[in-house]
């Protein structure tokens, strides 16, 4: 038991289909269904969007779910960039682990990169009909530029790989990384997502991350869409945390009736 992070959230290991664990919480209030969340980019289960939104599920009566990625907080595996489709069969090994537990995941949600992965999940396996995104990049081959030099294509065809300093920590960029990157093409991924899949995009009016248009141009593809601004909202929520959860709980009351 983790008692910091909710009244019961239990630790649970899942293998992944590498055999690395993925180590996650689980909010468990015995309901049979079970919301999971994915993180974003270079963040974890104990971001505070994953743990705001967890908690609101909770107190609904619902069980939610927040792990790690392979690469990412305690889950076994190598940090990769990019990676959308890697980390969406991480998420597939997480569906398959509850459905052999006899639980049902009926809503997958996932912030910003998360939201991205969520969607390619929607988009390669029809199982989940109802998808949650927070704040999701539309075009991915915006974004990198800041983080890696504008010259980044230059440099990693010279030495096949760019290094990157953030913080005390780093990590590396390969070229094999960058290329899956700059192929995932969200808008492909929105246009397979099946009609039946309700999704919810959820952004901030003041995300300096991934700008407002993003989420208008998933509304624009994705057939059975509805996008929910949150005015004032930062890329994290940071002041807007409580407003997400209700935002989210609406949708998810929609979906899951709690008596």
């Amino acid at each position: 038991m983790d008692s910091s992070q909710g009244s019961s959230a239990a630790t649970i290991v899942i293998p992944n289909n590498n055999n690395e664990k993925l180590i996650g919480l689980l909010h468990d209030t015995g309901s049979t269904e079970i919301v999971v969340l994915c993180h974003g980019y270079r963040s974890n289960k104990n971001d505070p969007v994953m743990i705001s939104v967890a908690t609101a599920i909770e107190k609904e009566g619902i069980s939610a779910f927040r792990f790690d990625f392979s690469g990412n907080g305690e889950s076994e595996g190598s940090f990769y960039f990019g990676n959308y489709n890697y980390e969406a069969d991480d998420l597939r090994s997480v569906i398959r682990y509850f459905t052999n537990m006899n639980r049902v995941v009926p809503i997958i949600l996932g912030h910003s990169k998360g939201g991205d992965v969520v969607l390619v999940y929607a988009s390669k396996y029809h199982d989940i009909c109802n998808v949650i995104n927070l704040s999701g990049r539309y075009d991915l081959k915006k974004g990198i530029g800041e983080r890696l030099g504008e010259d980044f294509l230059e440099r990693v065809k010279q030495q096949g790989f760019i290094d990157v300093k953030e913080g005390n920590s780093g990590y590396r960029v390969t070229k094999e990384s960058l290329i899956e990157r700059l192929n995932t093409d969200m808008h492909e991924a929105g246009l397979k997502i099946h009609k039946e899949c309700r999704v919810l995009t959820v952004h901030g009016s003041a995300d300096e991350v991934i700008p407002l248009e993003d989420a208008k141009e998933f509304a624009k593809i994705i057939p059975n869409h509805k996008l929910e601004i949150v005015e004032g909202a930062d890329h994290c929520y940071t002041k807007h945390l409580s407003q997400l959860a209700t935002t989210v709980m609406e949708f998810i009351k929609t979906v899951i009736v709690t008596n």
